[in-house]
């Protein structure tokens, strides 16, 4: 018996949401203005956030590379020079 009990609690719960299709799931109302607004702010502060992070990395990248292109000069070997990026093909 107590067996049945489970297999019924456990049928419904699996079974249910497959039958309606989600139809008994609460439905969130649309934002206000308010969190509309909220969320606007949230996502210029996210983007300035990104850039300032995007000109930091450029920024840190060419200290790098300069001194990458210092260190053999100052060990007293030759330095290759840069090489010349091929023309775009049409």
């Amino acid at each position: 018996m107590r067996g049945a009990i489970v297999a019924a609690i456990c049928a419904a719960m699996i079974g249910g949401p497959l039958l309606f299709g989600g139809s008994l799931w609460a439905k969130l109302p649309p934002p206000t203005e308010e969190q509309k607004a909220a969320a606007a702010a949230k996502a210029a502060k996210a983007a300035d956030a990104a850039k300032k992070d995007a000109e930091l990395l450029g920024k840190y990248q060419d200290r790098v590379a300069d001194k990458y292109k210092k260190s053999p000069a100052a060990k007293g070997k030759a330095v290759p020079p840069a090489m010349a990026t091929p023309a775009a093909k049409k």
